[in-house]
This record gives C-alpha cells, structure tokens and sequence, in this order.
C-alpha cells in the first residue's frame, strides 16, 4: 500500500511517499480503508522532532523508526474486524485517533481495542461518522474538538463563565468557541484580522486581534484563559484572571473517554458544532500541506486526502 514515512527528522521534505507492506488487524483491532486525514500541529512535531528528547524516545533516538507514518486523527471505511471486535462491522464508515500509534498517512491503518464486559473500547478512539458530515469532514473533527471539549472540562466552564481563548481561529480554536457558546459563556477569542468576523460567525462575543491589541493589556479580566496555540504563558496571563481564574493550554488534560466522543457526536449532529476547514491537499502533495502547516496561519483545519 501506498504510505507517507517520515525519512528523518526535518522539514516537510522529510515526508516521501513509499509502498509498504499493508497491515493486518489484530483480534482487537479493526482495518480502516483511509479516506482522509490532516496536516495536524502534532504531525508537524514529530517530523521536526519538536520536543527532541520527548518524539525521540518515542519514536526512534537517532532517525525515526522504520516506515513511521505519521497520522494522529482519520477518517475511512472499515475493511475487516477482529475476532474480538463486536461494535462494528466491515462496511462501516468511521472517524477517530490512531494514538501513539500514528498511522492514518496511509490507504490502510489498524486501529487497537480491548474488550471489557462484552464492550468494545478503543484504544485509539473510533466511532461512526455523524450523519450530517461527509467522510472528508469527518477527519477533521476528532483531535481539535476533543482537545478543545478535555479543556474546557478542566476549566468548568459553564453558563455565565468568561473565557479568553488564544488561538481562535485554529482548529483547537474554532471548535472551543462554539463549545464554550454552547456551554453559555462569554467568549473572547484572539486572532489576526482577516479572521475577525468568522469568528463572530462562530458565536464568538468579542475579538481581540492580536496585530493591533496585546490581549494581556486590555485591563479585562476572565474567568478562564484557554491559550489553544500555546503561545503564551501562565506568568503572562496571570494578570487578566480574576482571583481564581483558572489558565489552560493543552497540559495535564484527563484521559479521553468513549462519553467524550460521544458528546463531540451529538453537538456535531445537532448542528451545534461544526467543522471549519481551510484547504485540502491530495495524498501526493503531503510536503505543500505541512509548508502550509509550518506558517501557523492556517484557519480551522487542513485535510489531506489519501482515497481518491
């Protein structure tokens, strides 16, 4: 099968496509047929080895593992099951995490699971596409949303919370705004200007744009301070919280459960979250994805497609 590997640590070049030898689903894991995944901030990491001593004990010290395909999150078609699996059945189109395991730049990946009291569970976290959203959508949905949903647990937030939230436009971003909106606080995200009114769009209450406003010096202070791009600091925000205000930035987030995406679910197929999606690029053109990824100024999502 056709694969995208990571060759070396490095800049998008790095990334070249290879035929590999497709893999074989254990009997807790179920075979995706890959129709889409993205150009995703932790792809890009593990490419450029960013942070080193963490990718490298992870996934090779001196040059990355052989044929390490990267590919955090996906969508696709489930081609065989285990003999273990029970909640699904071949035929089934899917969207979710590979985990550590990466692997979605492919035609083909596996995904684990374990059986415990007859119920399936996913390691890397899978689960039938919403009925509203097309596969290609689909694959953008559940690293940010659920990233962004494991945050804004952990700050509380809730009906009259308020809540900056750095990043706004990015996929982290886009989706804790509409969450947040849902959850009935007041929103105040930070971006540059051309993205200023689709953030309102989103139900943002208030846009800061960060070419013209530092957003630490606007005198205004916030419940919760969600720095989705992790480009600040606790120290510096630490004098926009209110006395017990709470700061977040991706660290220390508890465990993803099967409820989590479940919830993602249902706010997708009430029309109340929605996917916000920059460019596509084909399978072939993976190095101008991550170019375009490495510039962080990409709006909401980019898809990279695998099936054509």
């Amino acid at each position: 099968m056709k694969a995208v590997v990571i060759t070396k640590y490095g800049p998008p070049e790095v990334l070249q496509i290879k035929e590999i030898a497709k893999p074989q689903p254990k009997a807790n894991e179920v075979l995706i047929k890959v129709h889409a995944t993205t150009a995703h901030a932790g792809d890009s990491r593990i490419r450029r080895s960013s942070p080193w001593i963490v990718v490298r004990l992870l996934f090779g010290f001196f040059k990355p593992k052989k044929n390490l395909v990267p590919g955090i999150e996906f969508s696709g078609t489930i081609t065989a099951i285990g003999a273990d699996v029970t909640l699904f059945k071949k035929g089934d189109k899917v969207f979710g995490l590979t985990g550590l395991r990466l692997g979605a730049y492919a035609e083909y990946c596996c995904v684990r699971g374990k059986v415990k009291d007859g119920k399936q569970e996913t390691k890397g976290i899978i689960k039938k596409i919403p009925n509203n959203l097309t596969l290609a959508q689909s694959a953008v949905v559940a690293s940010g949303a659920l990233t962004a949903l494991k945050n804004l647990q952990k700050g509380k937030v809730t009906k009259g919370t308020s809540i900056l939230i750095n990043g706004g436009s990015g996929s982290l971003g886009t989706y804790a705004i509409q969450m947040a909106k849902y959850y009935g606080a007041e929103v105040t995200a930070v971006c540059s200007g051309k993205n200023v009114e689709s953030l309102r769009t989103l139900g943002a209450d208030h846009v800061i744009d960060y070419t013209k406003e530092d957003f630490t010096k606007t005198g205004k202070k916030y419940d919760v301070v969600y720095d989705a791009v992790m480009k600040s600091s606790r120290f510096k925000c630490k004098k926009i919280l209110k006395p017990k205000g709470k700061y977040l930035n991706n660290y220390w987030l508890s465990s993803i459960k099967a409820a989590d995406m479940e919830t993602i679910h249902n706010l997708i197929e009430q029309n109340i979250l929605r996917p916000v999606i920059d460019r596509t690029y084909e399978m072939d053109a993976v190095v101008e994805a991550h170019k375009y990824l490495d510039t962080e100024r990409k709006r909401g999502n980019v898809i990279i497609q695998i099936e054509k």
